[in-house]
């Protein structure tokens, strides 16, 4: 049984994806300070945080869909060398009764194992939502565990292992696992630089014709937006030209050369298709919940320009 655990951690849960970089992740300045300052310098270097500087074993990333947060999970495990674990609440669960704890003990043993490691629990909400008297023996028992292990991080109280957890329903945490992550760090809407540089970057592949007056018209029309908000945009927006060489031929029968450069009349015509996901109502639940339960309430400012 601990043999087939390990195998589904190895195959399903460890993550050997393509290395993200913090400066792939455009904006969130602030965030990425954070996190570098809270979780790669003590990975670098734990000689020199001990007692009141040592690592926090929990940190949550909460805010809007769409803002990075997985992005920033996977540029901590690059930044400070560490194995990457992704998990879900499909993960943990389990059609037998005690797999599910057993899995979460295993996880982290192998976790503390493969030191340094970083934990990234997506939708950490589903996983560990909170507690009531009608929930079910298994679910209980599986969140305990949980609650278990991210208090000491696995069975050494001093491995270099951090959990993070990501959420865009932070209200809908139980209160212990919120108390675990001694961490929450609000990922809020790209601002307007940040969305300067989500274009930027999304167009420098890409053949166009969009000057700098272009972007900043861009940038201005899309206030509100999430950065996957941003790149559907852009995806719309890059069709515009495939659609216009196309005009009924054969797409086998055509070159990449001939395929105009995208114009900022192309996403004039996107940005009638692509709307923002993110409510006022929303935006305003999170910042009300950071300034309730928020690690750095002052340090965000509104997303508005």
């Amino acid at each position: 049984m601990l043999l087939l655990l390990l195998i589904r951690i190895e195959a399903d849960i460890l993550d050997n994806s393509e290395a993200v970089k913090f400066d792939d992740i455009a904006g969130l300045d602030f965030a990425k300070s954070c996190v570098i300052e809270l979780i790669c310098w003590p990975m670098a270097n734990p000689e020199l945080f001990s007692g009141l500087r040592k690592l926090p074993k929990g940190i949550l990333l909460f805010g809007p869909p769409g803002t990075g947060k997985t992005l920033i999970g996977k540029a901590i495990a690059h930044q400070a060398e560490a194995t990457f674990f992704s998990i879900s609440s499909s993960s943990m669960t389990s059609k037998w009764i005690g797999e599910g704890e057993k899995t979460v003990r295993t996880l982290f043993a192998v976790a503390c194992y493969k030191q340094p490691s970083v934990v990234f629990i997506d939708e950490v909400d589903s996983l560990l939502c909170q507690r009531s008297s009608d929930e079910n023996e298994a679910s209980r028992r599986l969140k305990t565990e949980f609650l278990i292990q991210l208090d000491g991080a696995g069975t050494d109280a001093d491995a270099r292992v951090v959990i993070i957890g990501a959420t865009n329903r932070p209200d809908e945490l139980d209160e212990a696992a919120r108390r675990r992550f001694v961490k929450r760090i609000y990922i809020p809407l790209p601002d307007s630089a940040g969305r300067q540089q989500l274009f930027l970057r999304l167009l420098r592949t890409e053949k166009h014709s969009l000057d700098e007056n272009d972007i900043d018209h861009l940038v201005n029309s899309t206030n509100g937006y999430s950065g996957a908000d941003i790149k559907s945009l852009c995806t719309e927006a890059a069709m515009f030209p495939l659609r216009e060489a196309a005009n009924g031929k054969s797409l086998i029968k055509l070159n990449i050369r001939d395929i105009p450069p995208i114009t900022v009349k192309h996403f004039e015509y996107a940005l009638e298709n692509v709307l923002p996901t993110v409510s006022t109502d929303d935006l305003l639940q999170y910042k009300e919940w950071n300034s309730k339960y928020g690690s750095f309430r002052k340090s965000f400012t509104d997303h508005n320009d």
